[in-house]
């Protein structure tokens, strides 16, 4: 009989990754994307592409990634966001999943197994 060793994704404790620097303005954060590589450099020779991309976040998304701190878990996290945004969150850990994602897919962030 297998164990099941999965571990929960709400557990993960998300850590923002220091490559890229952000600033916030009116509550509102702004990640700063330094784009490198070959095919970024030819962007920007031939078609003027930007050297640094600026990543504006909604209200929500900016509450949540200044609540990154490299100790809270996504559920802990959440548990921050419903007492700041009740009802206007749901589905919340449906949302906070797939941002989570999105921000670990554009290394953003990193994460941390919990445990």
């Amino acid at each position: 009989m297998k164990k099941n060793n999965k571990q929960n994704y709400l557990d993960n404790i998300p850590m923002k990754n220091q490559a890229h620097s952000w600033e916030e303005e009116d509550e509102i954060v702004t990640i700063h994307m330094e784009n490198k590589g070959i095919y970024n450099k030819i962007a920007q020779k031939f078609f003027g592409s930007p050297k640094v991309s600026h990543v504006a976040l909604d209200e929500l998304g900016s509450f949540v990634w200044k609540q990154i701190d490299g100790q809270r878990s996504i559920y802990q996290i959440g548990q921050l966001v419903n007492e700041e945004f009740g009802t206007n969150a749901e589905p919340l850990y449906e949302r906070l999943s797939k941002y989570f994602y999105n921000l670990n897919s554009t290394k953003f962030i990193t994460f941390k197994v919990k445990g």
